[in-house]
């Protein structure tokens, strides 16, 4: 993949390529980190792709016109969850025009279980637009699509990235909708490493005589709350 300039912006309506002002800072990191998120998350476990729906459909709205779509125009649609471990921690939607995915990304076709990564990642000829994000409420459809990975309390919303590829000037848009066990499974990571630090230096401190302080590096417990928040009726 290389870089250069691209006809298809992700960034319309309320998807903005600048993080909002009310993300954290692990959100912002997340949102806007470049690269297979596949990839980033095997550095939290196991990954498996498990796929929930592909077929020929409407795009969304706001993917029309980021695509540049008629307003009936038919795409293909492959739709996955990304689960760490067995917990599904990403809810992605993909979707290209019916015309590429019988050409130019006909490969997406093909993909069964393997995630998407293979057919963007490594090729020269496939460019991608800057990520956007936003907030996820019950009004947008990728908000069913996440609440079905949900178990127990739903969210009030979900926070979400999007981006699109384009090979041969057709595009290819990926959603990927961040999940609370995600939220979850960062800060628990983050508590287990703050944990062996804190004993590795109580430890030191024991055997030398001092006294040290370890200050936590990470968001704030308001801020995880924040990332983790959820409702029940």
């Amino acid at each position: 993949m290389r870089a250069r300039p691209i006809q298809f912006n992700a960034a319309n309506g309320s998807w903005r390529a600048a993080s909002m002002p009310g993300f954290t800072p692990h959100q912002k990191h997340w949102l806007t980190l470049g690269g297979s998120l596949t990839a980033h998350l095997r550095m939290l476990g196991a990954v498996e792709v498990r796929v929930t729906r592909e077929a020929v459909g409407l795009p969304w709205p706001d993917e029309r016109e980021a695509l540049k779509l008629a307003s009936r125009e038919r795409a293909w649609i492959r739709e996955v969850v990304l689960a760490v471990d067995g917990v599904p921690c990403v809810a992605a939607h993909s979707v290209t025009p019916l015309n590429a995915s019988v050409g130019v990304w006909q490969g997406i076709r093909r993909l069964r279980a393997r995630p998407l990564a293979e057919l963007l990642y490594g090729d020269v000829s496939v460019t991608r637009s800057t990520l956007s994000s936003r907030r996820i409420n019950a009004r947008h459809p990728l908000y069913e699509l996440g609440a079905a990975q949900v178990s127990g309390c739903l969210p009030h919303g979900f926070v979400a990235r999007r981006s699109v590829f384009e090979r041969q000037q057709s595009p290819l848009m990926v959603t990927e909708c961040l999940l609370p066990a995600f939220w979850e499974r960062l800060t628990r990571n983050v508590d287990l490493e703050t944990e062996a630090v804190v004993g590795g230096v109580s430890s030191n401190t024991q055997a030398r005589g001092k006294s040290c302080h370890i200050a936590y590096s990470g968001h704030s417990q308001e801020n995880r709350s924040r990332e983790s928040r959820s409702t029940c009726a």
